[in-house]
């Protein structure tokens, strides 16, 4: 009998072949990565050259040419495609693989229309399937892959249209199938119908896996003592996805919740409407992100932003690749809508696991050591990295200096304020009757608290200090306009309806449309 490609996930009786997937990932060296990633990206261009005619007639319209002499020097030549010049330009029905929605079935997911008008992607089962990979990684590495175990796994991503919810129902559902007992509940965003779970059903298991929106966990785990639960009363392992969060997050996570292994037991996801699960935090990836913080030089060399802490994950070049070109990040993935060099408006880089190791090295940090120090060398793969940060459109302009959301999340993390304010803001550029332009950030307090001279004093002290500290441009602003640089911090109750609407993926900027 012929062993099927472990990384074959065309049909559904590949699923027996799940386990060999995770050994080959843990098994093959950084350079055989680089190989696949090149073998993966050229037959994803090819099939979609002849089965989609929106991408047939975008290369002609382009007028290039590829040569098929050096295959993947003319790949990284090829033209750009966007959701303004591509996806937006074509008949719906032409971005897609001729005859997909006769030949297969689909799952439609919309984005969030956060930036515009939204946009329906649809999916085949491939990309559940992939998903799932990356969710059976996180259990092997997180100790929680186990067939004596009861595991109780609650999704807590929102249910509509959007890709978080039904994607993480589909991998785990995948993983029950290949003999590990899972019970999956779907609550959703709803934080009553999560609380009366644990508190009925969560003891009878022994590890819960909760997945979620990291401000919205965050939610969650504050509020669990309302509701008298203890989290210290479960053995719990987190999945975050949608957005960036901090190492401070994290320890306050960790904290709040009694999780012990910071580098095992949360992860954080990559992940689009686009192309669903893309890449994933992973014990090396967060032991590198911490070492960093604390290595100036390895940060820099790392993340190349000195002031701004990006998702580190890793990926695997067999679904999903990326590229990188002037800080944006460009990715080619197969999907009934195939994306080619596609720019998904995300900034970062892209770094194999041997370049990251020399790097490392340089800086006089050993991966393996450092590995082995944190008891965690059975987890390490060498798959590639990429870094993420958050979108430099999601930012507010202050007298030209870009202020992002990491930079206020930062702030709000303080031991000061984290039993105050639920972390969560939006900020919005302003100007005053004289047209003076000005910072208006707006923060929610947790649930019964009450607005005091100490809390706005405290607050504006760790907002404008983190900026001073994280933003040159704002520092050099300060020093010439002095109070006139003071944001104006604005306060509202929980889950005010116009700015903190619960479990909606938060807007942390707005644009002045006055």
């Amino acid at each position: 009998m012929i062993k099927k490609n472990p990384h074959d996930l065309s049909r559904p009786e590949t699923k027996a072949y799940f386990d060999d997937i995770l050994d080959t990932i843990f098994k093959t060296p950084s350079l055989s990565w680089s190989r696949i990633a090149e073998k993966t990206m050229l037959a994803t261009y090819k099939e979609a050259s002849l089965k989609v005619p929106a991408y047939k007639d975008f290369l002609e319209r382009s007028g290039f040419n590829f040569v098929t002499k050096e295959p993947f020097v003319s790949f990284q030549k090829l033209p750009i495609v966007s959701k303004k010049k591509y996806l937006k330009v074509y008949p719906w029905k032409d971005l897609c693989k001729r005859d997909i929605f006769t030949k297969e079935s689909l799952v439609m997911t919309s984005t969030s229309g956060s930036t515009g008008e939204p946009f329906y992607f649809p999916r085949t089962q491939a990309i559940d399937l992939q998903s799932s990979v990356y969710h059976h990684l996180f259990m092997r590495t997180s100790g929680s892959l186990s067939k004596k175990k009861k595991t109780l796994v609650i999704d807590c991503f929102g249910m509509g249209v959007w890709i978080g919810g039904l994607i993480t129902y589909q991998a785990f559902s995948y993983i029950g199938e290949r003999g590990y007992p899972l019970t999956i509940i779907t609550p959703g965003i709803n934080k009553q119908e999560i609380f009366k779970a644990l508190k009925n059903i969560g003891k009878e298991y022994d590890q819960i896996i909760l997945c979620g929106y990291p401000p919205f966990i965050k939610d969650v785990v504050d509020d669990a003592h309302v509701y008298g639960i203890s989290w210290k009363d479960y053995s719990l392992k987190i999945i975050f996805a949608a957005e960036s969060f901090s190492e401070t997050f994290r320890d306050y996570i960790a904290e709040k919740t009694g999780i012990k292994n910071i580098y095992c037991d949360m992860m954080n996801i990559y992940g689009s409407a686009d192309l669903g699960t893309m890449a994933q935090e992973t014990p090396l990836s967060i032991l590198l992100r911490r070492i960093a913080l604390k290595n100036p030089k390895l940060y820099l060399r790392l993340f190349g932003q000195s002031t701004r802490l990006p998702t580190f994950a890793q990926y695997i070049p067999t679904y999903t690749n990326f590229e990188a070109k002037k800080e944006k990040l460009f990715c080619t993935g197969n999907n009934a809508l195939p994306l080619i060099r596609y720019e998904i408006g995300d900034n970062g880089n892209v770094m194999t696991y041997d370049e990251v190791r020399e790097i490392c090295a340089a800086e006089g940090v050993d991966i393996v050591k450092e590995l082995e120090h944190a008891g965690i060398a059975d987890t390490m793969t060498e798959l590639p990295f990429v870094s993420v940060y958050e979108r430099s459109d999601f930012s507010a302009s202050f007298y030209g200096a870009l202020i992002y959301p990491e930079f206020i999340k930062k702030a709000l993390m303080s031991k000061v304020l984290e039993e105050m304010l639920t972390g969560k803001f939006t900020m919005v550029t302003k100007n005053d009757a004289h047209e003076d332009q000005y910072l208006e950030i707006i923060v929610e307090m947790k649930a019964g608290q009450k607005v005091s001279q100490k809390l706005r004093l405290q607050t504006f002290k760790s907002i404008y200090s983190s900026l001073v500290a994280q933003s040159a441009e704002f520092k050099k602003i300060t020093e010439s306009l002095g109070k006139k640089s003071y944001p104006k911090i604005i306060f509202l109750p929980y889950g005010d309806k116009d700015h903190f609407v619960p479990g909606a993926k938060q807007k942390w900027v707005k644009k002045n449309t006055v």
